[in-house]
């Protein structure tokens, strides 16, 4: 019977991965936010002669102005939120290593 072996030279840990993983995601909903900001706007400036609530133009324009306020605020929460912990957790391991050396 034959025995196969693999080497893994370029394997990130769990906490380098859910980094990426939270960066690209605050990333990505920047760029949601201002797409629909950019949305927003010109569907706002199309139709603006017209200032109703029966102008349905203006209205998703406008829902897409505060909807890309939502989105980026969300965004920033979330990657706030993982340094604080990844932070936290950082902090436990370097008192636990300075505990373990005494």
């Amino acid at each position: 019977m034959a025995t196969k072996t693999a080497t893994v030279s370029n394997v990130k840990s769990d906490s380098e991965a859910t980094a990426a993983s939270v960066k690209r995601l605050v990333t990505l909903m920047t760029v949601f936010a201002w797409t629909a900001l950019t949305v927003g706007v010109l569907l706002c400036l199309i139709n603006i002669s017209h200032f109703s609530d029966k102008n349905t133009t203006l209205m998703v324009g406008i829902g897409c102005l505060v909807g890309s306020v939502f989105i980026y605020v969300i965004g920033t929460a979330i990657g706030l939120v993982h340094a604080r912990l990844h932070q936290a957790m950082e902090d436990q391991h370097n008192d636990d290593q300075s505990n373990h050396i005494l």
